[in-house]
């Protein structure tokens, strides 16, 4: 953006909706609990999201929208009130995104996800993003006013500029929330199931492919938001991996009688989805790296720029004794001694609490926590300046947590640290940096409102840490009910001498620590299966095996029997699956293993590679493209279907009103609609996982499942119904808001200033 005389004066300038001199009720009990249930809710649908569609989507808006109608039914609100609300909340959903694309890389590596371990490394790593934003608030959101937009964040201040001026729109999130939710209630697998969850079509023309889509309303709601342009590409790549890639592994490999690594079985006898899992996925996780690395390239100049900066304000930048109540932050003494306190926690928690299976020496753990204050400070300065250019979504984070891996693993290498508890500890440093830089850039995006209308920046900050610990409760809580309310048993017959060693496959538990397990006799990949037989087991006898990097197991657990010496029972747990593919978290743990075991099938990661390059080549942005290719078309179809929505409401208002494509904004009466349906299917679709996960525990089946043979339950029906959510979609975004938003009008405001 071309520099004016204007924007370079804006700092003296610019004057806040509410000004410095006027006093309005804002760190108020009633916000910060309104904010913490929000952040609860929206961290809980952001992990439920993200780990099956490998996206997330911003929660401000939508928080802010229920915001203003909550308060207004309360009693009258401040509009300083509403932002505290969406600060608090948002906290939720920028943790819930650090923590699904690297944490659940544990389960990936052979370890366990464990509550305690997710609470802490989420609330340790999210603590450091906001105090290490602090000392960089007056330079980044204050002096360079004019010159980083912080989309998301000014979009934020119009949505709550147009509520304080009297608009309401929250009934459209509401009509979402509503269809969606009684649609999902009878769609989900794990509620009603009144029709599939996921019609499938397997071509007789096209051994190896398949055709199939999820019809949840959250994937909808994602391909409307991210808009058709986006949803096209990441489409693209699933059907370069389904309809292309496997038809061709099928066409060469089917004439050959053994199995190819990392596949355990002829090519002829796996399902598409065995493909995918066998193959596909190794060249994904190649695709995402390499796009995450050539993203990181791409915007190394605004890096260093942001790292000069970050450098030049840091010791400076909250030192001094602000008198104007919209310019004092927390004291500096709060950002040292808190981020001494958080290293010493990091250490003492790694030191008394390591990883099952995974003891590390003091260190190592020494380095771990120094590891994440150096890589921490890192990118969360260059988070905080990139999403002020281009935006939360388009911010590399995911680049950032694979250099700060490959870093520390190169570290880990030279120093002969390469133990499966060192991958553990790695993926730890990972996920404390990821946690932080997403949380930084959010809380840039929340500065930023606060700074346009008027806020106190240190209520800000401590609405922005309450926000942090509240949340961090339901994230780890929600990944281990996915995990477990999504998992599998499935009768498998394999012959296995336990005494003698196996590369790649250890003993993980004697035995095997389940009371009873439901055993499923099909094919365990090759999607929903109609009258599937089961039968229940005594799990105790069982000795798990953990297999990772193995040629004679593809990765993942068994359950062995001593007495028959035979495997025969294959455990697919819940993340990780087609259901929840978690690809970012995939990605970390095929960073990890590749430089610390070197035990990766690395041709199909490098066909990954120069995918990658060849897309860029063709100038499409790689990174969703690479997300395509790693997911289930299941996923990518659905979303896809969400941007075709997109393009026709772009395409009819465009006719109706001569309006461009741009002006379905984030506030749009679509969006709104849209981000109704992703909390619907968020919400509804995690009480169907928690209902899944009581049903395993207390040894009960299919509750509330609606019997395979009733008239419903058929492919064409489930077609049906999507288009008739889909076409409730076009209907609410063609349908105008009573109180359509406006950009801010204040001359300063960056976008106005062009």
């Amino acid at each position: 953006m071309p520099e004016t005389t204007e924007q370079t004066q804006a700092p003296q300038q610019f004057q806040p909706f509410v000004p410095a001199t006027e006093t309005r009720p804002e760190l108020t009990f009633r916000a910060l609990l309104l904010g913490s249930l929000f952040g609860i809710l929206f961290g809980a649908v952001t992990v439920y999201v993200g780990l099956r569609a490998g996206l997330t989507v911003a929660a401000s808006i939508p928080i802010s929208v229920l915001s203003i109608s909550v308060l207004r039914a309360l009693g009258r609100a401040s509009i300083l009130e509403n932002n505290i609300v969406q600060t608090t909340g948002n906290a939720g959903q920028s943790i819930a995104s650090g923590v699904i694309f690297t944490l659940p890389a544990l389960v990936f590596l052979g370890f366990d996800l464990e509550y305690a371990r997710i609470f802490f490394l989420a609330l340790i790593g999210g603590w450091l993003g906001v105090l290490f934003m602090i000392p960089l608030r007056r330079q980044l959101i204050v002096q360079e006013h004019g010159t980083l937009t912080y989309p998301e964040g000014t979009a934020c201040a119009d949505v709550l500029l147009a509520g304080e001026h009297g608009g309401s729109f929250a009934s459209r999130v509401f009509f979402g929330l509503g269809l969606g939710g009684i649609y999902t209630l009878f769609q989900n697998d794990n509620l009603f199931g009144a029709w599939p969850g996921t019609p499938d079509y397997q071509p007789k023309w096209l051994k190896g492919a398949a055709i199939r889509a999820d019809v949840t309303p959250e994937y909808l709601g994602v391909g409307y938001i991210i808009g058709p342009r986006v949803s096209g590409v990441i489409f693209a790549g699933g059907v370069f991996s389904w309809l292309v890639v496997m038809p061709l592994i099928y066409f060469f490999g089917s004439h050959l009688p053994d199995a190819i690594y990392p596949g355990t079985k002829p090519i002829a006898m796996m399902s598409p989805s065995e493909l995918w899992a066998s193959y596909i996925r190794p060249m994904g996780a190649g695709a995402v790296a390499a796009s995450g690395l050539i993203t990181l390239l791409k915007t190394m100049p605004t890096i260093l720029g942001a790292l000069r900066s970050g450098a030049k304000e840091f010791g400076k930048g909250a030192s001094k004794t602000a008198a104007l109540r919209t310019d004092r932050d927390l004291p500096m003494s709060v950002v040292t001694f808190g981020s001494a306190a958080l290293v010493l926690l990091m250490f003492f928690f790694l030191t008394f609490r390591p990883v099952p299976g995974a003891q590390t020496t003091l260190l190592s753990n020494l380095a771990a926590s120094v590891l994440v204050v150096i890589f921490g400070f890192l990118f969360v300065t260059v988070a905080s300046r990139i999403v002020g250019l281009i935006g939360s979504s388009a911010s590399p984070v995911s680049g950032m947590t694979i250099a700060t891996l490959m870093a520390t693993a190169a570290i880990f290498l030279v120093k002969g640290w390469t133990a499966p508890a060192f991958g553990a500890l790695a993926i730890t440093i990972g996920g404390v940096v990821c946690v932080a830089a997403s949380n930084a850039g959010d809380t840039s995006q929340d500065l930023k409102t606060g700074f346009l209308i008027g806020s106190t920046p240190w209520k800000q900050q401590l609405a922005l840490m309450i926000g942090v610990v509240v949340s961090t409760f339901v994230i780890g809580a929600t990944l281990n009910v996915m995990n477990k309310g999504l998992e599998k048993f499935y009768d498998t017959s394999r012959s296995w001498d336990i005494a003698v060693p196996h590369e790649g496959v250890k003993i993980q538990q004697q035995h095997f620590q389940h009371a009873r397990i439901h055993v499923i006799h099909a094919d365990k990949t090759s999607g929903p299966v109609v009258g599937q037989t089961s039968d229940e087991r005594d799990a105790g006898r069982y000795v798990l095996l953990n297999a990772v990097g193995s040629h004679e197991l593809a990765d993942g657990k068994y359950l062995y029997n001593p007495e028959t010496h035979r495997i025969e029972v294959q455990w697919i747990q819940g993340i990780g699956s087609e259901k929840a593919a978690a690809p970012q978290a995939r990605l970390m743990a095929t960073v990890i293993s590749g430089i610390l075991s070197r035990q990766l099938p690395w041709g199909l990661v490098m066909l990954g590679v120069f995918l990658v390059i060849a897309v860029e080549l063709l100038g499409i942005r790689s990174l969703s493209f690479a997300v395509g290719a790693y997911l289930s078309i299941a996923t990518t179809l659905a979303i896809f279907c969400g941007g075709v929505v997109r393009w026709m409401v772009d395409r009819a208002v465009s006719q109706s009103s001569g309006r461009t494509a741009e002006t379905e904004s984030e506030i749009s009466p679509g969006s709104l609609y849209a981000s109704g349906l992703i909390a619907a299917g968020g919400i509804v679709g995690l009480l169907g996982v928690a209902l899944k996960a009581y049903e395993n525990f207390f040894d009960k089946s299919d509750l509330l499942l609606i019997p395979a043979t009733n008239p419903l339950h058929h492919d064409w029906v489930s077609v049906l119904m999507f288009a008739l959510l889909a076409f409730s979609l076009y209907y609410f975004a063609r349908k105008p808001l009573a109180h359509p938003v406006e950009p801010m009008p204040n001359s300063d405001d960056p976008k106005t200033n062009g």
